[in-house]
């Protein structure tokens, strides 16, 4: 099922704002993620906290995670009744990205409903295709044995991704045989939010990609959309229209492949967005931009149940 969802006008305030942030950005030089994530705590209505730093899943020093919960939640969250799990891989092209920059990713998910989880994970060039997948799993298989610790169900565990860190999720997802090696039932998954990320982008005819992926003896192999499957868990895959960094025909295309498979998936495309905007708008200050936070974390709720 496809979707064109209209997005509103952008207001003069959101223009001003947008203005004002480049203007920030330049002047400060922080990464435009790590910059989201400070607009986000100065305009957030405190809705979620941070409540796990820098806690390790593996012995590498990029094998570090952070995990979010909302605010209203006990002190005790062990006592109350347990919430949906959402890990969630940033993007950066494999060879960029820190969890303390995504801080705004964590904060808006926890804020939905969730118990949150932001891994970093190994880069490249110390690192090629697969070892970030890898580090994806052993993640999932931290937020399966520590969710109850921070008031999460480790029987609900959904994931999320943008743009790289989509891909390393679908992969996940589709591939089973890196949640089997880490000793992780595949079926743990129950339900996936995907946005702006690249599933069938082979030949890699971009820098990135050749180097991310470019010494895998058998490059197909490193294709989502090659391991789609009937039993896959529902999927919602996002994008916008306007992507020029990652072209919406891999949504497209996986979108397409699932549902010749009688999978379900949700496809949304919003029109005017490009790649930047759908993760800006899990930033307080953006939220107007496009409404996938929302539509994203409700579907999780829903499939997560």
């Amino acid at each position: 099922m496809t979707e064109h969802v209209p997005i509103a006008k952008p207001r003069r305030r959101l223009r001003n704002r947008s203005a004002l942030a480049a203007s920030m950005l330049a002047l400060t030089g922080c990464t435009p993620a790590g910059f989201l994530t400070g607009l986000d705590r100065v305009s957030s209505s405190a809705d979620a906290r941070k409540v796990g730093n820098g806690l390790a899943y593996g012995s590498d020093a990029r094998q570090r995670l952070d995990v979010w919960a909302p605010r209203a939640r006990s002190a005790s969250p062990q006592t109350a009744d347990p919430l949906p799990v959402v890990v969630f891989f940033y993007g950066g092209g494999w060879n960029e990205g820190s969890r303390g920059d995504y801080g705004f990713a964590g904060a808006a998910y926890a804020g939905q409903g969730f118990i949150a989880v932001v891994p970093d994970y190994r880069l490249v060039p110390a690192v090629r295709f697969p070892a970030f997948v890898e580090d994806g799993a052993l993640a999932v298989k931290w937020a399966r044995d520590n969710a109850k610790r921070f008031g999460g169900d480790p029987r609900r565990i959904t994931l999320a991704g943008h743009s790289a860190g989509a891909y390393n999720a679908a992969m996940l997802v589709f591939d089973r045989r890196f949640l089997d090696r880490v000793g992780v039932d595949p079926k743990i998954v129950r339900a996936a939010a995907l946005l702006s990320g690249p599933y069938d982008f082979y030949p890699f005819t971009e820098a990135r990609g050749r180097n991310a992926f470019g010494s895998w003896k058998q490059p197909l192999e490193t294709q989502p959309v090659r391991f789609a499957r009937a039993d896959a868990p529902p999927m919602f895959l996002a994008h916008g229209a306007a992507d020029r960094i990652v072209l919406p025909h891999n949504s497209h295309s996986l979108a397409r492949r699932l549902n010749q498979l009688g999978a379900p998936v949700t496809l949304r495309i919003y029109p005017n967005a490009n790649h930047v905007d759908l993760a800006a708008s899990l930033s307080r200050p953006f939220r107007g931009r496009t409404p996938v936070l929302a539509e994203s974390s409700a579907f999780l709720l829903r499939h997560s149940r």
